[in-house]
């Protein structure tokens, strides 16, 4: 009975992992900043974990933002993408007669367009996500584009 056991476990994990989803890690980065990108496929749809560092005229900082994007069309090696989104982030400014630092939050959306290049295993990703940060107002300007190896 326990060799039985332990096929049967044996072959569901062996499904588990043939019907894994794939995945795809790299580099997002525009005008603001930099960040090491994860995507998760579900599907057609992928939550996409974004880290990085963020350069401004009176501040830096670190955020986490995370997506969930819904492939809303698709024309081959090419996808379009939307989904809701959220950030965390610590900041600090210093304007040369202010300094302080801020924890933040905030929610938004994900507006994209991704090339998956067939020879290789690579995607290549321009999205722009606008954020409402809860004690900044609206950030408009969240453009980039990502490089990313997928796996």
């Amino acid at each position: 009975m326990k060799k039985i056991i332990a096929i049967l476990l044996g072959v569901l994990a062996f499904a588990a992992v043939a019907s894994a989803q794939p995945r795809a890690l790299g580099l997002r980065g525009g005008p603001g900043g930099v960040e090491l990108s994860y995507q998760h496929g579900f599907g057609s749809n992928f939550a996409e974990f974004d880290l990085g560092a963020s350069f401004a005229r009176y501040g830096t900082g670190i955020a986490l933002q995370g997506f969930y994007d819904f492939v809303v069309a698709n024309a081959g090696v090419v996808n379009f993408y939307v989904g809701p989104g959220a950030m965390l982030g610590f900041y600090g400014y210093n304007d040369g007669t202010t300094s302080t630092s801020v924890f933040t939050g905030g929610v938004g959306a994900q507006f994209g367009i991704e090339f998956e290049l067939p020879s290789i295993p690579l995607n290549i990703s321009l999205d722009w996500a606008p954020l409402y940060i809860f004690n900044g107002g609206m950030a408009w300007g969240n453009a980039a584009v990502g490089l990313r190896y997928r796996f």
